[in-house]
């Protein structure tokens, strides 16, 4: 942890009444645990919060602490704007349109813009709040079992159950403090990473049957009809990208999901060895080497045959 960057960080804290917490669009487990839990912690602290996400949070993470506290829009007037776990601005949709720059922005993924005043980014972190647990361990900042329970969900669920290859000693020494304070990561694991909706699993049986596999490379399309079909309620793939990723003889997967808006998101996963980000980069996307993603305006097909054309080229 860059001390300056902790200690300027503090300091905006402590001279801030209002604080307005945002993370990006489909959030995954690490933006909601880390949204939710600095928001407990600024709670803590006597701070007035909003929470926003544009796309409210998933079903899966509806079992956290302070969920009915997350707004899909931005109101009111703020001392201090952070955005978390977005890689650039645009991953947080439209909600600060009206509103103008962040102040700080807190992130671990290694295509960051550093699009804030005040950037906090580690990119040897396995998940933004990692970094979360040690600004507030560094800043002496109260930290609860509701922060705690948070927290830990956005580590389980960016390590993948701490097996991704970014996962450190570091990781394993956070998750052990969150656990002394409460937080249970069976329990954590169990909701975030295995418990499916019976619609979700209809979802990725769609996606399953339509499956290609060439060479080392796979990968499969989920359409707005798909979603309809079995009625789905979210705009992602279900974590689909990860079953695909288990394929004995694969080294990349690819899942396309059809939006509403006439684009089309893609996730990538990849094995040691395969740097997928620079792939999401060519297209405006980013992410890490083993995960990345992105969002492109265009008609399904053309997307697909432009993306694997260019994910091809890593193989």
């Amino acid at each position: 942890m860059n001390k300056q960057s902790a200690v300027d960080f503090g300091q905006r804290l402590e001279d801030a009444d209002r604080i307005l917490l945002i993370s990006h669009i489909r959030p995954d487990g690490d933006a909601v645990g880390s949204l939710l839990g600095l928001g407990h912690v600024l709670k803590a602290m006597g701070k007035e919060i909003n929470q926003v996400l544009e796309d409210g949070v998933p079903t899966s993470f509806h079992h956290l602490p302070g969920v009915d506290e997350v707004f899909r829009e931005v109101s009111g007037v703020y001392d201090l704007i952070i955005v978390l776990d977005s890689s650039d601005i645009s991953r947080i949709g439209s909600v600060l349109d009206e509103y103008g720059q962040p102040d700080v922005n807190i992130d671990h993924h290694p295509t960051n813009t550093h699009f804030a005043p005040l950037n906090i980014v580690q990119t040897d972190a396995v998940a933004t709040a990692e970094i979360l647990f040690d600004l507030i361990e560094t800043l002496a900042l109260p930290l609860n079992r509701e922060a705690a329970e948070c927290l830990l969900t956005g580590l389980i669920t960016d390590s993948l159950g701490f097996r991704t290859n970014n996962t450190t000693p570091r990781s394993f020494r956070t998750a052990a403090a969150l656990q002394e304070l409460g937080a249970d990561p069976a329990v954590l694991h169990r909701k975030a990473l295995l418990e499916r909706s019976y619609e979700a699993l209809l979802y990725w049986g769609e996606g399953l049957s339509r499956a290609r596999k060439e060479d080392n490379l796979i990968w499969t399309t989920l359409t707005l009809e798909d979603r309809k079909q079995v009625g789905y309620p979210g705009r992602d793939d279900a974590d689909l990208v990860n079953v695909l990723s288990s394929v004995a003889g694969t080294d990349v997967c690819v899942v396309f999901i059809e939006q509403k808006d006439g684009s089309v998101k893609v996730s990538w996963r990849a094995k040691v060895g395969f740097d997928v980000s620079q792939v999401a980069m060519k297209f405006g996307g980013g992410g890490h080497k083993p995960a990345a993603g992105v969002s492109i305006t265009g008609e399904l097909e053309r997307v697909v045959s432009d993306v694997l054309e260019e994910t091809k080229k890593i193989l």
